[in-house]
């Protein structure tokens, strides 16, 4: 796995939150150096789910309204679906996501996740995956929908679910790795 030294990697999460697809990639970032930051709607803390079951409360670096893009190397969205439909309707996150976008920084995006970006409308032109449900949501915001374990398209890394998420994990650290697109 290469070393992402230093770099911060924002993780936008709320409650509903599948926690594996938040604990792993996580730990992947950890492990290669990186400095993973719980960015979400509100202070305090979050409740993350194993599917339907509530798991463990997760801890707020960084609300919201006090994260700035610009300080963050990269961006990973972890599933759930509760998680997934509470950040897309938060036109805040949503901005947060699109200047990722805008600024050809990696953006790792598993499960549930891909809701939100497209409503920040930053996946039209792009291939990914998904959970299987989003592929109607994903091909009307503009995207190439495909069954795969990951996709990578220009900096954005995406899985279908928590069965993807080795693959996923090595891939969105080697794509921080990389750092921007030009």
């Amino acid at each position: 796995m290469p070393a992402i030294e230093g770099k911060r990697v924002a993780f936008l999460a709320t409650d509903g939150v599948e926690q594996v697809e938040l604990d792993q990639p996580w730990q992947a970032v950890t492990s290669a150096g990186g400095r993973p930051e719980l960015v979400s709607l509100a202070a305090g803390d979050i409740q993350a789910f194993n599917h339907l079951d509530k798991s463990d409360t997760k801890h707020v670096d960084v609300a919201i309204d006090d994260a700035s893009p610009e300080a963050y190397d990269a961006l990973v969205l972890p599933g759930g679906v509760a998680n997934g439909d509470f950040v897309r309707a938060d036109d805040r996150a949503v901005r947060f996501v699109r200047h990722f976008a805008d600024a050809g920084k990696p953006i790792a995006v598993i499960c549930h996740g891909g809701w939100v970006l497209a409503e920040a409308d930053v996946v039209r032109g792009k291939t990914m995956t998904s959970w299987p449900s989003l592929r109607t949501d994903l091909r009307n915001a503009g995207a190439t929908w495909v069954d795969q374990e990951v996709v990578i398209d220009g900096g954005l890394v995406s899985s279908r679910n928590p069965g993807d998420l080795d693959a996923f994990c090595a891939k969105a650290v080697d794509e921080i790795a990389g750092g921007v697109r030009v």
